[in-house]
């Protein structure tokens, strides 16, 4: 019994450093992709580097509910070939410890890593996602002038169409403002101003333009009634549309709800098909997703027996062909639910169950001392590969 918690302690140790490079690369890689999106608003309404670290931290968690479980298989793969490679696995083999000896530690950083994926699945996720709606609406609501084009007509606002001569950003000043208003049901009102400026109000969420010495004039639809009013100040709410409301008030899209409230989002009656299963989908892909982590990592450990002779990069292309498969299936079960034809319960489950099931055959086969015949294959296509281009 201590041989083998010598072992398993062994085993859990090779696992830890290329786990924690394998998930700081690829949080890089996926906070890169945002840092895109996020550089529009920069341009756009000049946020702060404070805003902009803040909005990238409320992704991370995302990010991290894929990048687990994917940096879980390259570190059980990675790890287990480099016992192959050095004949470690082959020196257990004749100390009597079998395959399956190898799995409590797999199991155990699985789990580990089960309990991470699930806190941001079930709370870290929604909670990131919410926040960063707010701060992006914030953002936008309160830098609202620095979106706004000189000479150019401004649709952003709801029923609202703004156009501004001059803009001093500096001041949040406008020069020779024209302002049409469609808000009200059977009126249009155009505003003409030499001069405004934004307020902002932080807990509503809502910028007002203040026009100076202006001139309004109201118009029915069928041009029957018109209304001609001069004013020395004039305060017009602007709004972004339905999703702007009073902090803590906004209603929460599915992906923002913790599973409570997708709960009460599901109990509620009178909800059309697609809203229904949205909220399924939600609710079970965030319980099925944390267990990929078991998955994945045990379809790795004969992964990286088999691939005795491979090289480090071929255990990591391995592990991300599986990984994308299991994605792959995802979204699979995802577009099926969606549309009804399977039901969100079997959608979600279908990675964990096929990959599964994959991962105890493949553990049986190597347990005989089978080899996976397509792994081979694609190890011979891989060294062949690489000959070619030395070669070239």
């Amino acid at each position: 019994m201590r041989v083998f918690g010598i072992i398993h302690r062994y085993v859990f140790i090779e696992m830890i450093p290329v786990f924690v490079l394998s998930l700081l690369l690829f949080t890089l890689v996926f906070l890169m992709a945002k840092i895109l999106d996020i550089t529009d608003l920069i341009v756009q309404y000049g946020i702060s580097v404070k805003a902009m670290v803040f909005m990238l931290a409320c992704w991370i968690p995302s990010f991290l509910i894929f990048v687990i479980p994917m940096s879980v298989m390259i570190a059980v793969v990675l790890a287990f070939l480099r016992f192959s490679n050095d004949n470690e696995i082959l020196a257990m083999k004749t100390a009597g410890v079998s395959i399956y000896t190898l799995i409590p530690p797999v199991f155990l950083f699985s789990l580990i890593a089960f309990l991470a994926t699930g806190f941001m699945t079930l709370y870290a996720s929604p909670q990131g996602r919410y926040a960063f709606k707010d701060l992006v609406l914030e953002t936008a609501t309160s830098n609202v002038h620095a979106g706004i084009r000189e000479r150019t007509f401004n649709d952003s606002f709801q029923d609202v169409m703004l156009y501004v001569n001059e803009v001093d950003e500096r001041r949040r000043l406008l020069r020779d403002v024209f302002l049409e208003d469609r808000r009200t049901q059977g009126m249009v009102t155009t505003v003409v101003a030499p001069r405004g400026e934004f307020f902002f109000d932080p807990e509503q969420l809502v910028s007002h333009l203040r026009l100076y010495s202006g001139i309004i004039n109201q118009l029915g639809e069928n041009k029957e009634t018109a209304h001609f009013v001069r004013f020395e100040t004039y305060d017009f709410r602007l709004d972004f549309g339905s999703m702007v409301s009073p902090k803590g008030d906004r209603e929460k899209d599915v992906k923002e709800m913790t599973l409570s409230e997708l709960r009460r989002h599901l109990a509620q009656p009178s909800k059309s098909d697609e809203e229904y299963y949205a909220g399924r989908i939600q609710y079970h892909k965030r319980l099925s997703i944390p267990f990929a982590c078991f998955v994945l990592g045990f379809v790795a450990i004969p992964l990286g027996i088999q691939s005795r002779s491979a090289k480090r990069s071929f255990g990591v292309v391995v592990a991300l062909f599986f990984f994308l498969v299991y994605y792959a299936l995802l979204s699979l079960g995802l577009a099926l639910g969606e549309t009804g034809k399977l039901p969100p319960a079997i959608g979600m489950w279908i990675p964990n169950t096929v990959l599964g099931l994959l991962a105890v055959h493949l553990l049986v086969v190597r347990s005989r001392e089978q080899p996976i015949k397509l792994l081979s294959l694609s190890l011979r296509f891989f060294q062949r590969l690489r000959s070619a281009g030395r070669v070239g």
